[in-house]
């Protein structure tokens, strides 16, 4: 059912969604953006880039009030660059995680996102099947784990990343670590109580918005969360993961399609 009016609020995902193949964003997509934040409409980009990739997420989103970063643990107010939301995981929580992973699934490649500034290195296991260029800065996982961080990112070399992530979602405890998958060959370990839902709720706070006129795209089952949370509409895009077009309320074309501006287009011109 198409509901009448329009959302006060729209959230889209980055890679896989708002992000073609080949890394780029459309002048297309960029323009209907623009149109959408003239028409009075609130634009949030959430993501699970951490904070070290703020200029490139800036300029993927052009038209953002807001970014939700790190899978909903960094909350961005555009308007004047500063940050609603900072959250970090102990490093003693994450080696229990890790811990716990292991005696069930055996040996993990393990990256820390633990610096915010841009263009911050990771730390930890080199992985040659990391899809972006990155940094990295090769460290034991003892001397990775000493302070707080960001997130981390977990490889197995025995399960894919859905069977991976399906028992981290059955043994690690909500209150010590929430764990995702965002269409990379990782889990990724966020703090407890973390997710694009969190997140897009700091930003509804800020602004005055009920859940009930947000309208969420995505592809991975990151954006499960915030599509549970959102009531406007939950629209995935054509590539999504199964799970995730499972809940979805429509699906739209693919991100290489322009799949959310193409909607968004639509939308605004009822």
């Amino acid at each position: 059912m198409v509901k009448p009016g329009l959302p006060k609020l729209i959230a889209t995902d980055l890679d896989g969604t708002l992000v073609r193949s080949d890394d780029t964003v459309s002048d297309y997509t960029h323009e209907v953006l623009g149109r959408v934040r003239s028409a009075g409409i609130r634009v949030v980009g959430a993501t699970g880039r951490g904070p070290r990739l703020t200029s490139l997420t800036r300029n993927d989103i052009r038209d953002a009030d807001f970014l939700v970063m790190a899978q909903g643990g960094w909350v961005l107010d555009q308007a004047d660059s500063t940050y609603l939301l900072r959250s970090r995981l102990s490093g003693p929580a994450l080696a229990e995680v890790l811990a716990a992973l292991e005696a069930e699934v055996g040996e993990l490649s393990v990256m820390v996102e633990a610096l915010e500034h841009d263009d911050s290195p990771l730390w930890g296991d080199y992985d040659p099947t990391w899809r972006y260029p990155v940094v990295l800065e090769r460290r034991p996982r003892a001397a990775c784990l000493t302070g707080d961080v960001i997130k981390a990112f977990a490889r197995s070399f025995a399960y894919d990343v859905d069977e991976l992530l399906a028992v981290a979602r059955r043994i690690v405890p909500p209150e010590v670590a929430s764990v995702t998958q965002a269409g990379l060959d990782y889990i990724e370990i966020c703090p407890a109580n973390v997710d694009k839902g969190t997140g897009l709720a700091v930003v509804a706070q800020a602004v005055g918005v009920d859940p009930a006129d947000v309208l969420v795209f995505g592809d991975m089952p990151n954006d499960l969360p915030m599509f549970a949370w959102a009531g406007w509409g939950r629209v995935a895009v054509g590539n999504a993961h199964a799970e995730l077009r499972a809940i979805a309320d429509e699906v739209t074309l693919t991100n290489d399609e322009d799949g959310v501006a193409t909607y968004l287009d639509r939308l605004l011109s009822r």
